[in-house]
């Protein structure tokens, strides 16, 4: 029921992420949906967050390993750098499907991630989905 949840927030957060992130044309973060009414959008966006946690427990769990000493000689910033690289992971997997989350390039990926960090850690502390 927990992971249920997280993936909830996630897709919340992705959602707030295209709202702030989300570029006039096709400059920032967008989500092409599968249909063209609000359960097309909220089914896009569902989707997507199973996806991200997939990508992010396999790859991204690899990725973050490999790269500990890099993340300590920059005293973490590196982190944000790998959390654009699964943005665009997850761009290049959901362009495959032909729907979901589109970034435009490297650093608005990066700049997403930035805002999916944050409004993934403020939902799920107001939601309590973090708690045991």
């Amino acid at each position: 029921m927990r992971n249920l949840a997280r993936i909830l927030v996630t897709a919340l957060a992705l959602w707030i992420t295209t709202l702030i992130v989300g570029g006039s044309g096709e400059n920032g973060i967008w989500v092409k949906q599968v249909g063209d009414d609000v359960m097309g959008l909220v089914f896009t966006f569902v989707i997507v967050a199973i996806i991200f946690a997939i990508v992010n427990m396999t790859i991204g769990k690899v990725v973050r390993f490999v790269s500990i000493p890099l993340r300590i000689l920059t005293l973490g910033l590196f982190s944000l750098i790998i959390n654009g690289l699964m943005l665009l992971l997850l761009n290049w997997i959901t362009d495959l499907i032909g729907f979901g989350l589109k970034a435009d390039g490297f650093w608005w990926a990066v700049l997403g991630a930035i805002i999916l960090s944050i409004s993934t850690t403020i939902l799920a502390a107001v939601l309590g989905v973090r708690k045991k």
